[in-house]
């Protein structure tokens, strides 16, 4: 009994270990980009990652993307390719990615960099005397990101 129970709170304890997301300043990316590994230790959820793409508060992608499966979604931007589609002209380790640092893969892309914290030039003050101080918060969490890459790679051609 008390070997089952150590073995139970081992499991426990492994398991909480892997769901700790990676911290935005830990990210590994390939040379090409890619994140390889899942940034928050599990499955994203494609649903959330549908409404995080659509939500102005959010992730806003529509803002730049269309994507025929949230056709619900008013106003939908031309700025960026249309990602209908998409899973099949990237793999999942290259979508989450883009999506952490799309300039990782793009030198030069206008997309931003959903899972970065530093590194920014902050010329608020120089303007309105308003530019954050301290640590930036990214702009989706590594949860939010898995999400959004789960979504995507549903989006494939028929």
């Amino acid at each position: 009994m008390r070997l089952s129970t150590l073995t139970v709170a081992a499991t426990l304890v492994a398991g909480a270990a892997f769901a700790n997301p990676v911290s935005p300043g830990d990210v590994v990316f390939t040379e090409d980009g890619a994140v390889e590994a899942s940034l928050s230790g599990a499955a994203g959820n494609p649903e959330e990652g549908a409404k995080i793409m659509g939500s102005k508060q959010l992730g806003n992608c529509v803002a730049c993307h269309q994507i025929s499966a949230l056709a619900d979604v008013p106003f939908q931007g031309d700025v960026g390719p249309m990602l209908d589609g998409v899973a099949d002209r990237w793999n999942q380790a290259e979508l989450r990615g883009i999506l952490s640092n799309a300039k990782m893969t793009y030198e030069g892309t206008v997309m931003p960099a959903y899972y970065k914290v530093d590194g920014f030039t902050r010329p608020g003050n120089a303007y309105t005397g308003k530019a954050a101080e301290g640590p930036l918060d990214p702009l989706l969490s590594a949860r939010q990101i898995e999400d959004v890459v789960a979504f995507l790679m549903t989006l494939k051609d028929e």
